[in-house]
C-alpha cells in the first residue's frame, strides 16, 4: 500500500482513539468507581469531618426530626407551638455535637455504605419495583440525638419519636432511565479503554511516519485529557447551579470534589503522559536526524591546491 493510502486510515484510526480517552476514562470511572460499594464509602469518608457536609446533616437530620414532633406530636396535652420553641433549639444543637463525635463517623460510614448498596440494587436488579423509589432510613442516627438529649435532660427529649424517616435518593419515575444508562455505562467502562488502545496501536503500525503518528497520538491523549479536566470543572458549576435551593451548596461540592478526585487526578495524568510521550518523540526525531557539512568545510575543499602549472622555457632556465 503506497504512503498516501496508508495516511489516511492511520489518520482516522488515531483521530478516533485520541476522541475515546475522555469517555473511556469517564466510563471506566462510574463503572469501577462509583459502582464499588466499598470505594465509595472510603471516598466519602473523610467528608464526616468536613464543617460543610456537618453543618448540612445537622440541618437535614433537626429538620427531620422536629417534622416528626410536628406531624406524631410528643404528648396530646402539648401545644406544638410550645413544643417547637422548647425542643427545636436543644435538637438543632444536639444533633451539630453529635456530628463531631465518633459515632457520627461511624454512622456515616454505615449510611453511605447503605445508601450505596441501595441504590446499587435498584440499577442492577431488572425486578426491582418501577415506583418505589429508594430511600435511606435515618432512624439510627434519630435514635442517638434523642438518647444524648436525654442524657442531657433536655425536656421532653424522652418523646421524640423515633421512626423510620426515610429519605429519597433516586426518584422513582427516574429508575427505568438511570437503570439503561449504568447498563451502558458498564459495558463501556471495560470497552471503551479497550478500544482506544486498540485504535491508537493500529493507527500508529499503519502510519507511514511512525514517529509523527505517536507525536499526533501522544498530543491527542494529552488534548484529551486537558478536555476531561475541564469538563469536570463545568460539570461541577452546572450541578451546583442546578440544586434546590435549600440545599447546601458548599456541602454539595465538597461531596462532589471528593467523587470526582480519581478522574480528576486521570485527567491530570493523562495530560502528563502524553506531553512526556510527545517531548521524547520530538527529542529523539531531533537527534536522530543526519548533520548536513558545514560550509566552512566546503569552502576549505574547493581553495584546496591542485596540480602546479608547467613551467615555461625561461623559467626552466632560470
Amino acid at each position: 500500500m503506497s504512503p498516501r493510502l496508508r495516511s489516511g486510515p492511520a489518520t482516522a484510526l488515531i483521530a478516533l482513539s485520541c476522541l475515546l480517552v475522555p469517555f473511556g476514562a469517564l466510563s471506566a470511572w462510574a463503572a469501577y468507581g462509583l459502582a464499588d460499594t466499598s470505594r465509595y464509602v472510603t471516598t466519602m469518608a473523610p467528608l464526616a469531618g468536613d464543617p460543610d457536609v456537618r453543618d448540612a446533616v445537622a440541618d437535614t437530620v433537626g429538620d427531620g426530626i422536629m417534622h416528626e414532633i410536628d406531624t406524631r406530636g410528643i404528648g396530646p396535652e402539648l401545644d406544638a407551638r410550645v413544643i417547637r420553641s422548647t425542643v427545636d433549639p436543644f435538637v438543632h444543637e444536639a444533633v451539630r455535637s453529635f456530628t463531631r463525635t465518633a459515632a457520627f463517623r461511624t454512622a456515616w460510614n454505615e449510611g453511605n455504605r447503605a445508601a450505596h448498596h441501595a441504590v446499587l440494587h435498584a440499577l442492577r436488579d431488572e425486578r426491582a419495583e418501577h415506583d418505589r423509589p429508594v430511600t435511606v432510613d435515618l432512624a439510627p442516627v434519630t435514635a442517638q440525638v434523642k438518647h444524648q438529649l436525654t442524657q442531657d435532660h433536655v425536656p421532653l427529649a424522652g418523646r421524640i419519636p423515633v421512626e423510620h424517616t426515610e429519605v429519597s435518593l433516586v426518584p422513582a419515575q427516574q429508575l427505568g432511565r438511570l437503570r439503561k444508562g449504568f447498563h451502558v455505562l458498564e459495558v463501556a467502562g471495560f470497552w471503551l479503554p479497550v478500544a482506544a488502545v486498540v485504535f491508537a496501536v493500529a493507527g500508529i503500525a499503519l502510519a507511514a511516519r511512525r514517529r509523527r503518528a505517536v507525536l499526533a497520538t501522544a498530543l491527542g491523549t494529552a488534548l484529551g485529557g486537558a478536555l476531561l479536566a475541564l469538563a469536570l470543572a463545568v460539570g461541577r458549576d452546572l450541578t451546583l447551579s442546578d440544586l434546590p435551593g435549600e440545599v447546601s451548596h458548599p456541602a454539595a461540592g465538597a461531596v462532589y470534589d471528593a467523587l470526582t478526585a480519581t478522574l480528576r487526578t486521570t485527567s491530570w495524568l493523562l495530560v502528563a503522559i502524553g506531553l512526556t510521550v510527545a517531548a521524547l518523540t520530538w527529542v529523539t526525531a531531533r537527534s536522530g536526524r543526519p548533520r548536513p557539512p558545514r560550509p566552512g568545510r566546503r569552502r576549505r575543499a574547493s581553495a584546496a591546491p591542485g596540480p602546479a602549472p608547467a613551467r615555461g622555457p625561461r623559467q626552466a632556465r632560470a
